[in-house]
């Protein structure tokens, strides 16, 4: 009796000894097993906000065949022209030195840097070039005419490219013009591609194009 007295009373002390040591070890074993639980959720939910974070800054790039040719650094760079009203930005675009001409002879240079949040879009020297020499010279002797074809490649407000995925564009001429496409390949009024779109301007989005565009009957300057 005293034997087997002694024997329970050796297994309770040992059993009490190791009940810390196995609270502790159940213990640590829920923190292991749970800790890792909350790490996926966070990072799901980071993830998105992350992503959309760079988003918005990725769709502020130019895009498309012709920003190849926009000087990385330098007054034509986007970086800077981003820090110019339209009109200025434009002249420092060596691609546009005709326009930046037929903007001159309008008088149109502070309409266009005073303008409040407005689209452009922008013949490039080539697109010019495919106006007969005599034809462009007697379009920019007639300030009237210039005046509206000018004002007809300008509407109001900035548009991002996602919003000329199938869009109606009333300009400054009055008319309106018409842009189709998505991604990189825009088209504006069935004939002029964009070569290099989303330009940024203290005042304006940029959107270089490869032909002059003819305003819609009836359009006057406003």
């Amino acid at each position: 009796m005293k034997k087997t007295s002694l024997l329970a009373s050796a297994l309770t002390v040992l059993a009490l000894a190791a009940a810390p040591a196995a609270a502790q070890s159940v213990t640590t074993g829920s923190v292991l097993r749970v800790s890792p639980t909350p790490m996926p959720t966070d990072m799901t939910s980071e993830s998105p906000t992350d992503m959309t974070s760079e988003s918005p800054g990725a769709m502020t790039k130019p895009f498309g065949p012709g920003c190849s040719s926009l000087p990385t650094t330098g007054e034509g760079s986007p970086e800077n022209m981003a820090k110019e009203p339209v009109a200025t930005a434009a002249s420092y675009n060596t691609q546009l030195s005709t326009l930046t001409e037929a903007i001159k002879k309008a008088g149109l240079v502070d309409t266009l840097n005073s303008a409040k949040e407005i689209t452009v879009f922008a013949p490039t020297n080539e697109a010019f070039s495919k106006i007969p020499k005599e034809m462009l010279d007697k379009v920019l002797a007639d300030k009237a005419q210039l005046t509206k074809i000018l004002t007809y490649h300008v509407v109001e407000g900035r548009k991002a490219p996602a919003e000329l995925t199938d869009a109606t564009l009333s300009t400054l001429a009055g008319g309106t013009l018409t842009v189709k496409g998505s991604g990189e390949d825009y088209t504006v009024n069935d004939e002029a591609k964009v070569l290099c779109g989303n330009i940024q301007t203290a005042n304006a989005t940029v959107y270089l194009i490869d032909a002059v565009l003819l305003p819609t009957a009836g359009a006057t300057p406003s």
